[in-house]
């Protein structure tokens, strides 16, 4: 794994070579790395054709699949060999907003797969509250939404990916509400407009307090009634399926494991979506759903794509602080509750438990300022006066107005004693969105051909160093539908399959029970105990020392960890869900530690103690590029389960 910094562009864009190796990359004054081999990543060959691997003349098999209420669906798949390998023109990893909308859009030049490892509906679209930003109002332009998500993004933004992003969002909105998504419009009979931290005009698109929600089922809906679409709920994507030739990497499609008749499944597809979303759950208190394990990150990394900025991981000031509800709930959490952005942005007022008001302290902007600044603002009063939670007031607002707009989360505190309309709701910050993630051109693509990405497993560029709010159900929609076109011409060129082998992952059916008992036991305590480590070393406020400590802390679990499995018959092609997620958590908890460390400055998401300052020498994405780690450095959340194959 080697991270620097990276001069230029924040995109992999149309045309673009990257050279790894052939002596040292200088990327900065304090940054030189060597690198052992060169890899020539070129995204204008994602479009050219590539040897493929399955027909459709092989056969056929009728297979069951996740069918939704009412639903009497069934899909045909092809095989070969035997019944565990399916074929589909597209494979879509993820049922958020990226991966529904793109299947949509697919779904007319062929078949499509979506693969999800709980129900569909189980993902962090489900839980975005706030809305979708998007200029729709005559007195905002796309100049104004471009300026503050720059701005929010401390100055790392990609200006190109901004702009079209910032430009096309308008479009996509209305493709939502034609597609039947219902937004809360105003006495006026227009579209209400509401505003959140960061933004100066009111420009967020929402339906109450439960946006992602209704953007899911209108999604969902349309999926279901698409006949080129076929639903894989409980299935968790094990690993991308990849070859190598002297082009480079290719991806074929994704091993799956169907964690309710524990069988593992081969898709193999012309191309691969990846829709997953965030990684969340490398800490212990996250707005994520439990879903938000980093899989699609891991998977992309172990498959030798580029990985971009993940040291910025956005920490949402205002979860809600259960131990500051009149009545605590009876048993913990698996994500923490969410209070939007919104509530500030409709004038919620931050307290400490003095009823002291802090934010004009911090920031001339208060409540209003990005989500970063209000983060560390609460994190450092908790510190200063060692309590466990801050107070976020909305009761002054109307009571009318209050339940209009937040019914959800009014109904929520209402369940454990706190009346929104009369009392300060108890917040504390928590881990929320990744800003980083698999590098994207402005298509989705990445340097393996055949692989797009969208939505929060993506970098773009668009974020920075820091989401401002409601952009990230927009970037989502808008890389869904530009990933379309090339896709389809991907798909369109390959010459033809031809079949390859790959070793299949296995179930650990070979050991006794009691052995794999202990081994679920012992990944539940050293999953509480990474979670543990990066809160403490890696967390809203950062220093060298302690990403160090955190680093060498992780190395050491994750190879007791291993050494655990192993000792115990476990081998590396086995799989199981919490194994699996755990490889992936160590891998994407490394990907944060390496790029922090690279990272010499205060920018955004990441401030670290020991250079509390913008650098304008520094402002360049982090960069981690595919690397062949030495044998003996290698762990099994490095490498892919199957056997790669080269060509």
């Amino acid at each position: 794994m080697t991270t620097c910094l990276l001069n230029g562009s924040a995109n992999l864009q149309h045309g673009t070579n990257i050279c790894i190796g052939k002596g040292h990359w200088y990327s900065s004054k304090t940054c030189s790395l060597a690198f052992k081999t060169c890899l020539q990543i070129d995204i204008s060959r994602l479009s050219a054709p590539s040897q493929f691997l399955c027909s459709k003349r092989h056969g056929s098999l009728k297979a069951p699949l996740y069918r939704r209420k009412g639903s009497s669906q069934t899909v045909t798949v092809s095989c070969m060999q035997d019944n565990t390998t399916k074929y589909f023109d597209f494979v879509v990893v993820g049922s958020g907003v990226a991966g529904l909308r793109y299947a949509l859009e697919v779904s007319k030049h062929g078949s499509v797969a979506i693969i999800t490892k709980a129900e569909p509906q189980e993902c962090n679209t489900n839980y975005a509250q706030g809305g979708v930003s998007a200029v729709l109002c005559p007195s905002d332009s796309v100049e104004n939404h471009m300026r503050d998500t720059i701005v929010a993004g401390a100055y790392l933004c990609d200006e190109e990916t901004v702009r079209v992003v910032c430009t096309e969002g308008p479009e996509r909105v209305k493709e939502l509400i034609a597609m039947g998504a219902s937004f809360d419009h105003g006495d006026d009979g227009e579209l209400h407009l509401a505003r959140e931290g960061g933004h100066s005009h009111h420009r967020i698109v929402h339906a109450a307090d439960m946006t992602g929600r209704e953007i899911e089922r209108a999604l969902l809906k349309a999926v279901d009634d698409d006949p080129n679409i076929f639903m894989f709920g409980h299935h968790f994507a094990i690993d991308v399926l990849t070859s190598q030739d002297k082009m480079g990497i290719n991806c074929h499609g994704v091993d799956v494991l169907n964690v309710e008749t524990e069988q593992v499944f081969r898709f193999l597809s012309k191309v691969t979506l990846l829709a997953s979303g965030g990684v969340g759950h490398i800490y212990p208190t996250t707005t994520n759903p439990p879903v938000a394990t980093g899989d699609g990150i891991a998977m992309a990394h172990r498959a030798q794509a580029v990985i971009s900025n993940m040291e910025f991981v956005q920490f949402h000031p205002t979860a809600l602080a259960d131990e500051g509800l009149p009545i605590k709930p009876t048993k913990p959490r698996d994500n923490a509750f969410l209070i939007t952005e919104a509530v500030r942005g409709d004038g919620g007022i931050l307290y400490n438990q003095s009823l002291q008001r802090f934010m004009p302290l911090y920031d001339s902007r208060a409540e209003l300022a990005p989500r970063d600044v209000v983060a560390r603002s609460i994190d450092d009063q908790l510190k200063k006066r060692g309590e466990k939670y801050v107070l976020l007031d909305i009761s002054h607002r109307p009571h009318d107005a209050i339940l209009s707009h937040f019914p959800n989360i009014a109904s929520e505190c209402f369940r454990y004693g706190l009346d929104i309309t009369r009392e300060p709701i108890p917040v504390v910050p928590a881990a929320h969105y990744m800003c980083g993630g698999v590098r994207a051109g402005l298509h989705g693509e990445t340097n393996v051909s055949g692989l797009f990405v969208a939505g929060e497993v993506a970098c773009t560029g668009l974020h920075g160093a820091n989401r401002l709010a409601s952009n990230s159900l927009l970037e989502a929609l808008v890389f869904a539908q530009r990933a379309v076109e090339p896709s389809i011409n991907y798909a369109t060129e390959s010459t033809g399959p031809k079949l390859r082998i790959w070793a299949h992952p296995v179930l650990p059916i070979s050991l006794k029970e009691d052995k794999i008992e202990e081994i679920k036991q012992k990944t539940k305590e050293v999953r509480r105990e990474l979670q543990s480590v990066m809160w403490e070393f890696v967390g809203i406020v950062r220093s060298t020392q302690r990403l160090k400590t955190a680093e060498w802390r992780i190395s050491e679990l994750e190879a007791e960890w291993e050494e655990f499995l192993f000792r115990r018959g476990w081998n590396q092609t086995m799989v199981g869900v919490e194994a699996c997620e755990m490889r992936n958590l160590f891998c994407c908890a490394k990907l944060v530690i390496s790029s922090a460390l690279a990272r010499q400055e205060s920018r955004g998401l990441h401030y670290t103690e020991d250079f509390p300052y913008l650098e304008e020498s520094k402002r360049k994405p982090t960069v981690i590029f595919p690397a062949s780690l030495p044998a003996a450095k290698a762990t099994w959340s490095s490498q892919q389960v199957h056997k790669q194959l080269y060509c």
